[in-house]
C-alpha cells in the first residue's frame, strides 16, 4: 500500500513538471525565418504545448523590414513536435502555407540557429531560423 502511494505521488509530480520542463526547453522563444519565395520573413513563436512543442506565425515583414499583414498571421505553423534529445526535434506536423501542404518536420538546434527541414514525398526543403528572444 505504501509503495502504491509513493508511486502515485511520483506520477503526480511528473505530470505537473512535464509542461514546466518543456517550457524551459531551449527551442521555446521567438524565431526569425529566412525569406520565403515571396521574400517575406516571419517571426515564429515556439511554445510548449503540453509535453510537446508548437509554433505560431506571429508577424511577417517584407525585404525592407516593414511589417506586412498576411492571412497566415496567427495560424499554427507546426504542432505535436517532440524533443528527441541532443538538440533534435521531430514528429508532429508542419504546415507549409505557400503550397498548403503538411509535412513531418525535423529540427536541429545549434546555439541560436534552428535548422528546420520537411519533406513531401521526394521533395524536401529547409531553412535556418535565427533566435530573436527566449
Amino acid at each position: 500500500m505504501r509503495r502504491l502511494k509513493r508511486t502515485s505521488v511520483v506520477l503526480v509530480v511528473i505530470a505537473v513538471l512535464m509542461p514546466v520542463m518543456a517550457a524551459a526547453d531551449p527551442i521555446v522563444g521567438v524565431w526569425k525565418t529566412e525569406p520565403d519565395r515571396k521574400n517575406l520573413i516571419s517571426h515564429i513563436q515556439i511554445s510548449a504545448c503540453g509535453d510537446k512543442f508548437c509554433g505560431q506565425i506571429q508577424s511577417a515583414y517584407d525585404k525592407s523590414g516593414k511589417e506586412v499583414q498576411t492571412p497566415n498571421i496567427g495560424k499554427k505553423l507546426f504542432w505535436d513536435v517532440a524533443s528527441e534529445g541532443g538538440g533534435k526535434y521531430g514528429g508532429g506536423d508542419f504546415w507549409i502555407p505557400m503550397v498548403n501542404v503538411d509535412v513531418v518536420p525535423q529540427m536541429t538546434l545549434s546555439g541560436d540557429t534552428l535548422t528546420v527541414r520537411g519533406c513531401e514525398h521526394v521533395v524536401c526543403g529547409h531553412q535556418k531560423w535565427t533566435r530573436l528572444s527566449n
